[in-house]
């Protein structure tokens, strides 16, 4: 039995998709919500705007804030709570090195449709990279 559950997450449906797996089949788990701002990009934009706040942390929570808010709403209908996460950084390397402090991950297969191209040219698939590297088992959810 799983009882400790991360499920990264961005603003795509996916990810809500990997989040209601979650959810629905681990019933007795605690699930993390985590979402991990300031994505590479091929103008560095996001991560490039998170470097010239004055509060990196504060403006990363407010990043997060509709994510989280989403996470909430789906687990409200469900009966359910979830923690959240909030970090800045490459994404597949901080859910990796999270990956210990939990027994599984539930991650959405693909992130924002805009966005997948430049990443998978970058850096590749998040949901691969984490599949390939991660010390705990992974279920990529579409």
């Amino acid at each position: 039995m799983l009882s400790e559950i991360l499920v990264p997450m961005d603003d795509s449906e996916h990810a809500e998709e990997a989040l209601k797996y979650a959810l629905d089949n681990h019933p007795d788990a605690n699930v993390t919500v985590l979402h991990v701002v300031g994505v590479p990009s091929m103008m560095m934009g996001e991560a490039t705007a998170l470097a010239l706040e004055d509060d990196v942390d504060e403006a990363s929570a407010e990043r997060a804030d509709t994510v989280f808010e989403r996470a909430r709403e789906i687990a409200d209908e469900r009966g359910r709570a979830v923690d959240t996460v909030v970090d800045s950084g490459h994404p597949a390397r901080n859910i990796v090195e999270r990956a210990e402090e939990y027994d599984a991950i539930v991650i959405g297969a693909h992130g924002e449709d805009w966005q997948r191209a430049a990443h998978r040219f970058l850096v590749g698939n998040v949901a691969e990279t984490v599949s390939k590297r991660s010390p705990v088992p992974v279920t990529i959810v579409r």
